[in-house]
């Protein structure tokens, strides 16, 4: 059964999300996992794979945006905003405020909220639990310091 995690950051915008979002899938990959990050929209997902070529520093993160002109099936980091190709769906990270539907594909989702999204991050977790899902908690402070 799909395990799902929530991160839940003190941060308000939506880069401190992102950046967070890039750790998560850096120790996925270091782990030998392969990632799928779920945005809201296209522009989301472009503004992602921007940020994928310069953070974490001094690192590189081998990622393609999955409904780009330059998608790469082998890619162990997949960025997009609609359901993915199926493939080996090992890790899903959720940057979206609903639930998608393609989920328990994955054996592993992460939900990572920031502040401002408390209200929509308890119906995820709601939606979740009602189902019989394995739910795990993380209040991360100071995590870029890590």
């Amino acid at each position: 059964m799909t395990r799902v995690d929530f991160y839940v950051l003190p941060d308000v915008d939506i880069d401190a999300k992102y950046r967070f979002a890039c750790r998560l899938a850096l120790r996925a990959i270091h782990a030998g996992r392969r990632v799928h990050l779920r945005t809201a929209s296209s522009a989301a997902a472009e503004m992602l794979d921007e940020l994928m070529w310069s953070y974490p520093e001094d690192r590189f993160l081998p990622h393609a945006v999955a409904d780009g002109p330059d998608a790469d099936a082998a890619a162990p980091i997949r960025i997009g905003h609609a359901e993915p190709a199926p493939g080996p769906d090992q890790v899903l990270v959720n940057l979206a405020d609903d639930v998608p539907g393609f989920f328990a594909r994955f054996e592993r989702v992460a939900e990572v909220i920031t502040e401002p999204e408390r209200a929509s991050g308890r119906a995820r977790y709601r939606h979740y639990r009602e189902r019989g899902y394995p739910l795990f908690h993380h209040d991360l402070d100071d995590w870029e310091a890590r």
